[in-house]
């Protein structure tokens, strides 16, 4: 298939400065390569910890507040068990989302050298990232938070402090789910317990007194219903973005596929590692199964019809129109 003119120019950002790779910094070396991914960024870790005070909340007044005093005890254990684990795959999921690579493109890349290593026919070109010097593969964006260009971006979250990308999007997918539940789940045990005290004593139906009891109680349902509808939304939008084959950004831009799709159990595939088992609801499980189409890995990008000089008169055009767009 033909790629035309405007797609191959897709992410020249400003400035044509991937025509001089001479100003990229080499990449690092390989022993820096297996450090721990986690982005310093000062919002994000704010609200990464917000996420896990309100979950630590929301567990204390399901257990000290309506389970404990609770005089029904099968009532306590089953309801006690079944939030606490979804809760702690909630933040088992979290915590993989927020530390696993979303798919970072090597930085600092587009060096001469590394270029020359490619042994581009003549008419090849490669698309550069003029942020983070690195060859930018298709269907990746620079995300300005992690300052990097990241594989298949959707989007960034300031809740999980990363990007959503093709290596974390399960993890997100999951943190998203497993919080709407544990919303649905408390919303449902506030209402009973609201009416279990106005059947019985409100001194009897929790061990603080009733006034803190009505506010924690009121608290925990108006945290509950805004995540649950937050997360329920999230979760709808990152499945309909996985069987579409469209990420979030691509959609925003109104982006032409240039890419060949796949439907919508194979994207499902794709982005939870492998035939549907148990591991797909698990946050501990890999992705080492999961297998890319060959279009999704392609770095190079043959200009059929295109020469040098008609493609710097084609940036000089259209670098007016690139800086409008950001």
């Amino acid at each position: 298939m033909m790629i035309t003119p405007i797609h191959r120019f897709r992410d020249i950002e400003r400035k044509p400065e991937y025509l001089q790779p001479d100003k990229c910094v080499p990449p690092p070396s390989h022993s820096s390569l297996g450090t721990m991914w986690f982005i310093r960024d000062g919002c994000g870790i704010a609200c990464a910890v917000v996420t896990w005070m309100l979950v630590f909340y929301a567990d204390f007044v399901v257990l000290l507040v309506m389970l404990v005093p609770s005089r029904d005890y099968v009532y306590s254990v089953i309801n006690g068990i079944l939030f606490n684990t979804l809760a702690f795959l909630a933040l088992a999921s979290h915590f993989r989302a927020m530390l696993t690579d979303p798919g970072a493109v090597p930085k600092g890349n587009a060096t001469k050298e590394f270029i020359e290593s490619l042994q581009l026919k003549p008419g090849q070109v490669v698309y550069k990232c003029p942020k983070c010097c690195s060859i930018k593969p298709d269907r990746a964006h620079h995300c300005s938070v992690c300052k990097r260009c990241i594989r298949k971006m959707d989007h960034h979250c300031p809740w999980v402090n990363n990007c959503v990308g093709e290596n974390n999007q399960k993890y997100f997918v999951l943190f998203t789910m497993y919080i709407a539940l544990i919303s649905l789940h408390a919303l449902i045990m506030v209402g009973f317990h609201f009416l279990y005290c106005f059947e019985e004593d409100w001194t009897k139906c929790s061990s603080f007194s009733p006034p803190t009891t009505v506010i924690l109680l009121i608290l925990l349902c108006f945290e509950a219903l805004l995540f649950l509808i937050f997360t329920s939304v999230m979760f709808g939008t990152q499945v309909h973005s996985i069987c579409t084959d469209e990420t979030g950004i691509e959609r925003l831009k109104n982006q032409e596929p240039t890419w060949e799709k796949v439907s919508g159990w194979e994207g499902m595939k794709l982005a939870f590692g492998g035939n549907f088992s148990l591991s797909w609801l698990s946050p501990f499980s890999d992705l080492s199964c999961k297998k890319l189409p060959p279009a999704r890995a392609m770095t190079v990008a043959p200009a059929e019809t295109l020469s040098q000089e008609e493609i710097e008169q084609f940036l000089e055009q259209t670098v007016a129109l690139q800086v409008s767009k950001y």
